[in-house]
């Protein structure tokens, strides 16, 4: 096997080491909140999953061998399945950590009409680009979502370091998806996005990374205060 074979594999360690090993951080004590935040990835990942064995079956996204190990599951290859378990982890601790560190630091209501914004800017991406099938289904499914998390409003105390770990996440998103796109690992068929791209990033992936992470963040904060366990 040649060792740019691991290229997607090296990647993924890459984003999961370090945030593992300050799990056990003193002040973070991350690994106790464990519990919580499982069920919401694999939650989470079955959704992206359905989502992503639909969209290669259908040729919207394609995966180039060369920078796989060449295990497949339902069509994907093994690193894409990991892909929602590492960074929904690695994001949720900077999550927790800005939740340690900062914890006076709230801007509830400013997030709140940010989001509305989106709602309304998601909305109508999806409507003005209805015939890009990934574009429109990426901001259908968001700005759906995004109105859930507004309707319930129990989500808002959340908002502030929500955001924060979403945008302190796009740094190492810029590292991790700019190589997949360059290289490419990930091929998105042309007919199916805008065409507008940040390092070769497809600007539809900046709304997919955002909803994979409230997704994440709303089930285990819902978790978290329910007292489920």
């Amino acid at each position: 096997m040649q060792l740019e074979q691991y290229t997607y594999a090296g990647l993924l360690i890459a984003s999961i080491a370090i945030p593992l090993a300050l799990s056990f951080d003193k002040k973070v004590h991350f690994y106790t909140r464990w519990k919580y935040l499982i069920p919401s990835i694999i939650v989470t990942a079955i959704v992206f999953l359905v989502w992503d064995v639909r969209f290669t079956e259908a040729g919207i996204w394609s995966f180039n061998p060369n920078y796989l190990t060449g295990i497949y599951i339902k069509g994907l290859p093994v690193e894409e399945w990991l892909f929602f378990f590492v960074i929904p982890y690695s994001t949720m601790f900077i999550y927790e950590v800005l939740k340690a560190y900062l914890p006076n630091f709230e801007r509830p209501t400013f997030f709140a009409v940010i989001i509305v914004l989106l709602v309304a800017v998601s909305a109508w991406l999806s409507y003005y680009y209805r015939s890009q099938l990934y574009t429109f289904f990426n901001f259908l499914f968001l700005a759906v979502y995004l109105a859930y998390v507004i309707f319930r409003n129990k989500f808002k105390p959340h908002l502030t370091k929500f955001f924060l770990a979403y945008l302190i996440g796009i740094l190492p998103f810029l590292i991790v998806n700019g190589i997949l796109t360059s290289l490419p690992v990930v091929e998105y068929h042309p007919e199916h996005i805008i065409g507008l791209r940040i390092i070769n990033i497809p600007i539809e992936d900046f709304g997919y990374f955002f909803l994979l992470l409230l997704m994440n963040t709303t089930i285990y904060e819902t978790l978290k205060e329910g007292n489920y366990y």
